[in-house]
């Protein structure tokens, strides 16, 4: 077999074997035909004439993800650079348009993003972009639905993955939300603060008051016994100043024993002579006396100025003040 048969069944089995191509699950195979769209095939084995038919291309039907980045500002002149997910894909139906109309899709793409964003975020203040980043989303994917579908692709889906403000101002955000804290912190403290005080006035003034409540009570109890020990004396033959005097007495000997009865205390009682007592009882006396003739003379003196001025004004005021006198007794 010579070298020119060798050559001529090579050229056929190459010839037969281009002849043949394969498709992928997921993809389109544009078919040429002398530089001519011819078909479409999708996946499978398939046959195409050698040198007559070409693969002009192939079309991923797969649904694609293109991140574009963007700096933009917003209102206040905030600069942020917002991260934008779109989700495409060729629709099936129209891969001829897909392949032949729109020579680099993602550039399309990414310039109807980079328009949509910077005519919405402009619009929008800061706290907004991330509160309202949904709706910056599809006004994206609207936009760019309306725009790519006339070239075979279909919008998926657009997502705002991220947005980063410029560094300073994430600073001046965090030092905000910290003094906002620390006064939300120190209004809380104050408001404890108070409570605890206003509380703690409210039990002193209830121990105030049931304290006093107490010693009135004693008090009273106490004048209670003395008047009923008065009573007592009295029944017996001993007047009321006698009964006051035996009383006060008996009361400072009865101080005496229980301060002799506790060994540890440190109180001293004056007077504290053997004659206390007694002293005691004669002051106490003295007193009543001196305390009855003042009284006395008190009187004997408002009764003799009430003579004296009834003497002098005339018979008919007198009338007139004794009648007045007995209505109001009536």
């Amino acid at each position: 077999m010579n070298i020119g048969v060798i050559i001529f069944l090579v050229f056929v089995l190459f010839i037969f074997l281009s002849s043949f191509f394969t498709v992928k699950q997921q993809t389109a195979v544009i078919i040429e035909r002398f530089g001519k769209f011819h078909s479409m095939r999708q996946a499978g084995l398939h046959l195409k004439i050698p040198l007559i038919d070409k693969v002009a291309g192939r079309v991923n039907l797969k649904i694609t993800q293109l991140d574009v980045i963007i700096e933009t500002k917003t209102k206040e002149n905030v600069f942020v650079k917002m991260k934008v997910s779109v989700q495409f894909k060729v629709i099936q139906e129209n891969v001829y348009d897909a392949f032949y109309k729109l020579e680099y899709p993602h550039d399309q793409i990414t310039s109807y993003v980079f328009d949509v964003v910077r005519a919405e975020v402009p619009k929008l203040r800061l706290d907004d972009v991330f509160e309202r980043k949904d709706d910056i989303a599809i006004a994206v994917k609207r936009e760019l639905n309306e725009a790519m579908t006339t070239y075979g692709y279909d919008i998926i889906n657009t997502l705002i993955t991220d947005i980063d403000p410029d560094p300073q101002v994430k600073n001046a955000m965090n030092r905000i939300n910290a003094a906002d804290r620390e006064k939300s912190a120190a209004e809380y403290e104050a408001e404890a603060q108070r409570i605890r005080i206003v509380a703690k006035a409210k039990a002193e003034a209830e121990s105030k008051r049931l304290q006093g409540q107490g010693i009135a009570d004693q008090r009273r109890e106490i004048a209670r016994g003395l008047v009923e020990s008065v009573d007592v004396l009295n029944r017996v033959g001993i007047n009321s100043q006698e009964a006051s005097a035996l009383i006060v007495v008996t009361q400072h000997y009865d101080t005496l024993q229980a301060i002799g009865a506790d060994t540890n205390s440190n109180l001293i009682l004056l007077p504290n002579s053997p004659q206390a007592g007694s002293d005691m009882l004669n002051n106490m006396v003295a007193s009543f006396t001196a305390s009855n003739q003042v009284g006395e003379a008190m009187k004997k003196a408002q009764r003799k100025k009430k003579d004296n001025d009834d003497y002098k004004r005339p018979d008919y005021l007198n009338q007139i003040e004794d009648t007045t006198n007995d209505d109001k007794e009536e």
